[in-house]
């Protein structure tokens, strides 16, 4: 069985439109600088996994679709990289710190899950978004997976 994630993104930077308009609604899922995040993105993260985005940072932080996780961990290019946000002097090719995966646009929702939303309904009480707000990488359970999808309607499943 697959896991879900939730994927936690500034939209002013990478929004789920800035996904479903890649090339086939796919992009690497770059930047992830936190180590619990990097952990979980690179030792239990799989392909076939499905996955939240999640708008934070923002007037109405919200769930706001879907994704799916359409590769298997690799090194972040992105740490290699001095002109790059993203780069690392102490990461090599031979000893990489960080991971990423590629992502595919699955959907976006109609009505997203916004977090103050989220907080009043009893079901997310030991969501991880709730207790752990600040973690880009984060664990959802299939009950929690379950009532978002009864909260949002899908509303396109096209890139």
């Amino acid at each position: 069985m697959s896991a879900i994630w939730l994927l936690k993104t500034e939209p002013d930077t990478f929004s789920i439109d800035d996904l479903r308009a890649c090339p086939d609604g796919t992009s690497g899922w770059d930047g992830v600088r936190n180590y619990q995040a990097r952990n979980r993105l690179r030792d239990e993260m799989c392909k076939g996994d499905t996955v939240l985005i999640y708008h934070s940072s923002c007037p109405q932080p919200a769930i706001v679709g879907e994704a799916c996780v359409v590769s298997d961990p690799y090194p972040d290019p992105s740490q290699f990289d001095a002109d790059s946000a993203g780069f690392d002097s102490r990461s090599s090719h031979d000893n990489p710190r960080w991971y990423q995966v590629d992502i595919r646009y699955v959907c976006s929702y109609a009505q997203p899950l916004l977090l103050k939303k989220l907080r009043q309904d009893e079901e997310f009480t030991h969501m991880e978004l709730v207790l752990r707000p600040r973690l880009s990488v984060q664990k959802v359970a299939e009950r929690e997976f379950q009532r978002i999808q009864q909260l949002c309607q899908p509303e396109d499943t096209s890139p």
